[in-house]
C-alpha cells in the first residue's frame, strides 16, 4: 500500500524542486512564446536585459549578474554578436578583461522588448505584492542553496 502522498518524503508533488522545475519550465516556453518576435532566445534575451540594465559589462560581471559560468556565456556572447545586437571588445586598461555593449541595434530592440514583462506578469495572473513576494523568496532561496553549495554543506 502506497504511502500518504503527505507523509512520503519521495513523493513527486512534495519536491521542492519538482515545483521549481514545472514553474521554470512553464516560464521560460511562455518566454520562448514572446521573444520569438524578438529573435531571441530566453538566455539571450537575459544578457540584454543586464546589458540594458547596466550599460557596458565585462565578461566577468555578466557571468555573475546571470548565475552561467563562462562556458555557457560565450557561445550566448558569440550569438548574440553574430546577429549585431552587442560587441565584445578588450579592455584599454586591461587587456585580459573583456567588454560588452550593446550596439545601436541592440538598443533598438529594448523598444520592442518593453512589452514582455507586462505580458508575462498578466499571464502569471498574481497580483504585484504575491510576484514582490514570490521573487524575494526565490532570491534568497538561491542565496541560501549557493551558500551551502560553495560550503559542500548539508543539513
Amino acid at each position: 500500500m502506497a504511502e500518504a502522498e503527505g507523509d512520503n518524503p519521495l513523493a513527486l508533488d512534495n519536491q521542492l524542486c519538482f515545483s521549481l522545475y514545472a514553474a521554470s519550465r512553464a516560464m521560460t516556453g511562455l518566454y520562448r512564446e514572446l521573444l520569438g518576435d524578438l529573435g531571441l532566445t530566453y538566455p539571450q534575451y537575459l544578457v540584454m536585459l543586464a546589458l540594458w540594465e547596466r550599460g557596458t559589462l565585462t565578461v566577468k560581471e555578466l557571468s555573475h549578474a546571470l548565475h552561467l559560468d563562462s562556458g555557457t556565456l560565450s557561445p550566448l556572447l558569440r550569438r548574440l554578436e553574430g546577429v549585431g545586437l552587442l560587441t565584445r571588445a578588450r579592455s584599454s586598461t586591461d587587456e585580459r578583461v573583456v567588454e560588452v555593449s550593446a550596439t545601436t541595434e541592440g538598443e533598438a530592440l529594448r523598444a520592442r522588448a518593453e512589452e514582455v514583462p507586462g505580458r508575462v506578469l498578466c499571464a502569471a495572473d498574481l497580483p504585484p505584492e504575491r510576484v514582490e513576494e514570490l521573487r524575494e523568496a526565490l532570491g534568497q532561496l538561491t542565496r541560501s542553496v549557493e551558500t551551502a553549495a560553495r560550503r559542500h554543506a548539508g543539513c
